[in-house]
């Protein structure tokens, strides 16, 4: 089967595998929940993507729901030396077996476009700064300063709270992963960023669903675990 229902396919998963002839660890860790009061899925670079208005998005069920990152161990040794993230997945519904994939299109209406993606084509959201996130379009837009404050006022600066220094205590989460209440929210309202496996990029939007074709996850894939070559 075509990516992304080939068997190279590795989100979630616990397990050492032999990808395209070298072998990868994989491990996944939780990120905690994230908040989508309005279920308006952005999934961007927040540094350099990422607006106060008028992202794209896709449209999910508006709840709560659980994001888990996963790991590959690429050392040869498998020793951890080198760990870059495959995958960030929101779990929509975690007692419903996931068994098929396709591209989700984020849009500025979160409806898909009648475009017909050709051969090798995919949907998805450009990284210029290494970096992707999980949020709410409504959060964001609610919940966030002025645009022009958030470069120096949240994301870098000498304070211990702000965005790159979260992201960078592995005493958190770890190394590269953070989950973030928004600066204005009276609610909880959240973002959950991690790194992009190799770093700056197009990466897909990946959605799971049950037997039944019903949505139960959606993930971003970072090209780590590369589709069979044979």
């Amino acid at each position: 089967m075509e990516y992304p229902n080939g068997e190279e396919w590795a989100a979630l998963k616990n397990s050492t595998i032999t990808n395209n002839g070298e072998k990868i660890k994989l491990s996944t860790i939780s990120c905690g929940a994230l908040k989508l009061p309005s279920g308006k899925l952005i999934v961007s670079d927040p540094f350099a993507g990422m607006r106060k208005s008028g992202n794209n998005f896709v449209q999910v069920p508006s709840g709560e729901y659980q994001v888990a990152v996963t790991l590959a161990d690429i050392s040869p040794d498998l020793d951890g030396s080198h760990i870059r993230e495959a995958y960030a997945s929101l779990i929509l519904d975690n007692a419903s077996p996931e068994v098929s994939r396709k591209f989700l299109e984020p849009t500025k209406d979160g409806k898909p476009s009648d475009r017909v993606l050709k051969a090798g084509e995919f949907w998805g959201y450009g990284v210029d700064a290494g970096t992707a996130c999980f949020c709410d379009a409504d959060a964001i837009e609610k919940d966030m300063p002025s645009e022009d404050s958030w470069y120096e006022g949240l994301f870098e600066n000498d304070k211990k709270d702000c965005w790159f220094s979260q992201m960078d205590d592995k005493n958190l989460i770890r190394d590269g992963i953070a989950n973030i209440k928004l600066p204005l929210t009276n609610s909880g309202n959240n973002l959950i960023l991690f790194h992009s496996g190799w770093g700056d990029g197009f990466y897909p939007v990946i959605g799971g669903f049950n037997a039944a074709g019903r949505l139960v996850a959606v993930h971003t894939d970072f090209h780590v675990v590369g589709p069979s070559e044979e």
